[in-house]
């Protein structure tokens, strides 16, 4: 059996370009005493896989030139050696950017199946990127009603789920987004309360006139300019959860930083989190998510691309801002 994969030939210097990746045909190996054979359906792009791609090593091992490109993955298991899965059982796991991947069961988590919700919402509001929102905010940040919540990339996969649940928990919203089209989804679909065009907007400004008694929380995607700016309408004991910064992924040199000086003067709460350091708790966001999805307080976008050689050229969509919500390629057919 043949099976497509994408290969890390070079760590990239910039933005991913060509040669960085290269798709590859390989044969499928044969399982061993414990192991099972997933056909991964969808694959999983973030931002976080251009960080592996660097070469360094962060809250997982540094990736290395030849190994099959990293990445989250729902798949049925085709054949199984190992007594805790089943042969046509849904799957998600670190599958890779592959068609097929064999693993000894470590990792791996078992889809319900007859929930009613789409195979590929397991991948988003269901799966990842859901639990980041979750407990990104909650956990880390504690919002309470009446007070206001900033969030950066509000549009994307992460930031739209973060919006609505600031405002079930009685925040007011307000979202930083890259077009006047994502700026009116959030407003008008997601219910926020406001929304800023960083790229034809005044940032400072608006901020100013939208957040009039200053921010108390912010959930920080992006990182650089838009930081800064958020930062100095921060109130006294405000919280910000760190989640990422993609502003500064694809530089070549070190990324003008915000003005650090205010979170001594206003003692900032700041925190950095990695969504799999709860992973005992995932079941209590899960049942939480999917209440607000039945009661339609949450809303959720994926972008899917067909075919497992666009991955390369999918990826850039996100630096870019091309996707619109959770962008996800589909390698193969979902299960009849």
């Amino acid at each position: 059996m043949k099976n497509k994969q994408w290969i890390l030939k070079k760590f990239p210097v910039g933005e991913i370009s060509e040669g960085d990746l290269v798709l590859e045909e390989n044969e499928v190996a044969s399982l061993s005493d414990s192991q099972i054979l997933i056909r991964n359906i969808y694959l999983s792009l973030d931002p976080a896989n251009r960080g592996w791609m660097s070469g360094q090593k962060s809250y997982v091992d540094a990736m290395q030139t030849g190994d099959i490109m990293r990445g989250g993955t729902i798949g049925i298991i085709e054949e199984s050696k190992n007594e805790k899965f089943k042969k046509g059982e849904i799957v998600n796991c670190m599958g890779g950017w592959q068609q097929f991947c064999v693993s000894d069961g470590k990792g791996v988590r078992q889809i319900p199946l007859g929930t009613g919700f789409p195979l590929d919402s397991y991948m988003s509001v269901l799966g990842m990127t859901g639990l980041t929102a979750y407990f990104g905010l909650l956990d880390i940040t504690d919002p309470q009603p009446g007070e206001t919540l900033v969030v950066s990339a509000a549009a994307g996969a992460v930031g739209s789920i973060v919006c609505q649940i600031g405002k079930i928990k009685g925040c007011k919203v307000v979202g930083i987004a890259g077009s006047d089209t994502k700026c009116k989804w959030l407003v008008d679909e997601l219910g926020i309360d406001s929304a800023i065009n960083y790229k034809s907007e005044n940032v400072r400004q608006r901020l100013k006139e939208t957040c009039p008694d200053g921010i108390d929380i912010y959930f920080e995607n992006v990182g650089g300019s838009i930081t800064e700016a958020v930062l100095t309408r921060m109130n006294i004991n405000g919280r910000i959860s760190l989640c990422g910064l993609i502003s500064g992924y694809n530089a070549e040199s070190i990324v003008p930083g915000p003005a650090w000086g205010n979170l001594l003067i206003k003692r900032i709460k700041l925190k950095g989190f990695i969504v799999f350091d709860y992973f005992k708790r995932y079941m209590e966001a899960y049942q939480d998510i999917t209440q607000w999805l039945k009661d339609d307080k949450i809303k959720y976008k994926n972008h899917i691309i067909p075919g497992i050689e666009n991955a390369g050229e999918a990826i850039r969509k996100l630096f870019s801002g091309e996707n619109e919500g959770k962008l996800i390629v589909q390698i193969s057919e979902e299960p009849n």
